[in-house]
């Protein structure tokens, strides 16, 4: 018996599995020589089913490159417009502009297509309508923040359009809607419910749409705020049969008077913040005085006649009920407020930085008017911080509360 080394043995191992591997096979027979086990080369031979099989190739390769078309106009469509199934139909979820869609209709499904040919994208797409999909409502932040939409057209079948569907569109003028609508319509451009209860929408821009309706230049009220410009640009008579101030309803909007129905009801989140002069990041309040009315039937929203008012007094509506979380936030232009008797819910903030120091002086809202006495005024449900506040040394104080004070004149 012999005994080899480990080392050896791997040696030996290795060169007895490479002979065992090695195939002497003549050159003119090395591209036909079968092994064998091992099916035999198909050198200039044809495959079985070799046709079919290709055809078949072919249309899956088709298909995939289908798919992969469709998939991508899809990603190109949803990419403007995105929407989901409902009960009724179908609800705008999402609009992202192309930038230069400054016309919106609301009806049917839509979807943009591009023409290849044309290098401008002012004008290079088209927007596609597929009428068997209705549109039926319009989702919260569904064109949030857009700065090209001037105006939106609201078809028949719209039945619900939440009321942060078109938060803060800068450019947004005017609100249509058909007249066949049977829960929507609006006046010159500004979005009520069908029975008018409920101011919605107060477009962002829609002073400039004012602008051009009476020929008055933008610039007229650069130079001096004159009686013309307030009175037909920014001034906004709330009809008597309005209840209700949507949420969001005049949020950002450029008015210096509002006047209020006898009959409203309640001011919900948001609905007067930050009224401000033109321009989607000016910071110059614009909010005067707040107005009440006490005539019916009054439905031009232009202040052309104040005798048709009947009655007018300053600041909020007798019958109001309920004033809701930074109603009237941001308001420094405003120097007085009185509260009626009939409010009894206020919700926090509702009157947050209406108040200022300038040159050590407070101004805008220095103090509040309460028509209730201090005990009945304490019944009604407060939210946090509903009073402005101002820098006092180190801290914070809110405004005094003037209670029983008389309206005034």
């Amino acid at each position: 018996m012999s005994f080899l080394k480990k080392k050896d043995k791997m040696k030996t191992s290795a060169k007895t599995t490479d002979e065992a591997i090695r195939l002497d096979i003549p050159e003119e027979e090395i591209w036909t020589y079968q092994v064998e086990g091992l099916a035999a080369p198909h050198i200039n031979k044809p495959f079985k089913n070799f046709k079919a099989k290709k055809i078949l190739l072919t249309l899956v390769i088709l298909v995939a490159v289908s798919l992969s078309m469709y998939f991508s106009i899809r990603t190109v469509q949803n990419e403007t417009f995105e929407y989901e199934k409902n009960d009724t139909g179908y609800t705008l979820t999402k609009f992202s502009n192309t930038g230069f869609i400054r016309e919106l209709d609301i009806d049917y499904a839509s979807s943009i297509s591009y023409d290849e040919g044309n290098s401008d994208p002012e004008t290079n797409f088209n927007v596609d309508k597929d009428n068997s999909i209705k549109v039926t409502s319009v989702g919260p932040y569904a064109l949030n923040c857009d700065g090209t939409v001037k105006v939106i057209n609201i078809g028949a079948d719209v039945e619900y359009i939440d009321s942060k569907a078109f938060y803060s569109c800068w450019s947004l003028e005017r609100i249509e809607v058909d007249e066949n609508n049977p829960y929507y319509c609006d006046i010159d451009g500004v979005l009520y419910n069908k029975d008018k209860t409920v101011v919605m929408n107060y477009p962002c821009n829609h002073d400039q749409y004012l602008r051009e309706k009476h020929g008055i230049s933008e610039e007229l009220n650069r130079v001096t705020s004159t009686e013309e410009y307030r009175q037909k640009i920014q001034t906004y008579v709330v009809p008597s049969t309005v209840e209700t101030i949507g949420e969001l309803a005049f949020a950002y909007v450029n008015l210096r008077e509002i006047y209020l129905p006898e009959g409203l009801r309640r001011v919900e989140t948001l609905g007067f913040f930050k009224l401000h002069e033109p321009g989607e990041w000016s910071n110059t309040p614009s909010l005067d005085n707040i107005y009440s009315y006490k005539a019916d039937g009054v439905d031009n929203t232009a202040l052309t006649d104040k005798e048709a008012l009947g009655e007018i007094y300053l600041s909020l509506p007798e019958g109001l009920e309920y004033i809701a979380s930074d109603a009237f936030s941001y308001n420094q232009v405003l120097s007085y407020l009185y509260i009626p008797e009939s409010v009894n819910y206020i919700g926090h903030h509702a009157f947050w930085d209406t108040v200022y120091k300038e040159g050590g002086e407070l101004k805008g809202v220095t103090e509040i008017n309460v028509a209730a006495d201090e005990e009945s005024f304490r019944k009604a449900e407060l939210g946090d911080q509903w009073r402005p506040q101002y820098d006092y040394m180190l801290f914070k104080k809110s405004v005094g509360i003037v209670y029983s004070a008389e309206r005034a004149k």
